[in-house]
């Protein structure tokens, strides 16, 4: 079986963001204190996985997954602003589905934009 080489690099940049992402969940205090050259990795590593994206195959199927973590992130992650001053789990989580978003929104953006000129070709 051969396996297709054109979006290999956007799956290892989402496999590296996401791992980053998770870790520097754990890691962290809080999003408002950590160094923003990781944000700024995330932000360019969520470019290239919108740059990557294979597609109008598999748009539709990203878009609807990004913006359904992007809204599940923004969302969630006011509840536990109020419970992560005691809770060590619960601050990691909201520090992983911010660094989360960090990497979504930009490939998110990107794909969108990509998915709307695609359309709008004649």
């Amino acid at each position: 079986m051969v396996k297709s080489r054109e979006n290999l690099w956007g799956a290892y940049a989402f496999l590296i963001g996401v791992v980053l992402a998770v870790v520097f969940g754990f890691f962290t205090d809080s999003p408002e204190k950590a160094n923003s050259w990781f944000y700024a990795l995330l932000v360019v590593i969520g470019i290239v996985v919108g740059f990557a994206n294979s597609g109008d195959r598999s748009s539709g199927t990203f878009l609807m997954a990004s913006l359904s973590l992007v809204i599940v992130g923004a969302l969630g992650n006011e509840p536990l602003i109020f419970l992560s001053h005691s809770n060590l789990v619960v601050n990691s989580l909201r520090n992983i589905l911010f660094s989360l978003m960090v990497l979504f929104i930009p490939a998110t953006i990107v794909v969108a934009l990509k998915t709307v000129f695609a359309q709008a070709r004649i």
